[in-house]
């Protein structure tokens, strides 16, 4: 598969996230709570991150944090900080990596894991071995948030 994507890009063919391999959720490398290496290999979609950051039944971020992109949308959490401008504070390893297992930067936050699917304690059997995110939308909210600055 490697191959492929490497031989794929030499030749200007696009890879899209169902012929690349993600990095299952126990190998994530996490430095100092960021996360260098892309989780999918391939590039993040900004729109369908913006999607699934407020989709109630995946990210579901603005039950903790406020969000001015998102002013169309009522009752935004006060819990997590404010998502603007979240560019401009944290580096993209840094934004996959809070994603990925905010518990990696913050030992104590309450924000959940995204992209972990083992360690817990009282997993309901149908959740168990399971991620909330997949590898190629915690890529894409990270792309979203990139595009968080000030104006």
């Amino acid at each position: 598969m490697k191959r492929f994507i490497l031989f794929a890009a030499a030749m200007g063919i696009g890879v899209t996230a169902a012929t690349a391999e993600p990095v299952s959720p126990m190998q994530v490398v996490f430095t100092d709570g960021a996360v260098e290496e892309s989780l999918t290999g391939v590039a993040g979609d900004p729109v369908a991150g913006r999607d699934v950051f407020a989709n109630r039944k995946l990210g579901n971020c603005l039950a903790c944090h406020m969000n001015e992109d998102w002013s169309e949308q009522s009752f935004h959490g006060e819990v997590g900080p404010p998502m603007d401008g979240v560019a401009e504070r944290w580096s993209t390893a840094e934004l996959r990596g809070i994603v990925a297992n905010s518990k990696e930067m913050f030992p104590n936050t309450i924000m959940p894991s995204f992209y972990r699917n083992a360690g817990y304690t009282r997993t309901l059997k149908k959740f168990e071995g399971k991620t909330i995110l997949s590898a190629q939308q915690v890529e894409d909210v990270v792309a979203y948030l990139q595009t968080l600055t000030y104006e």
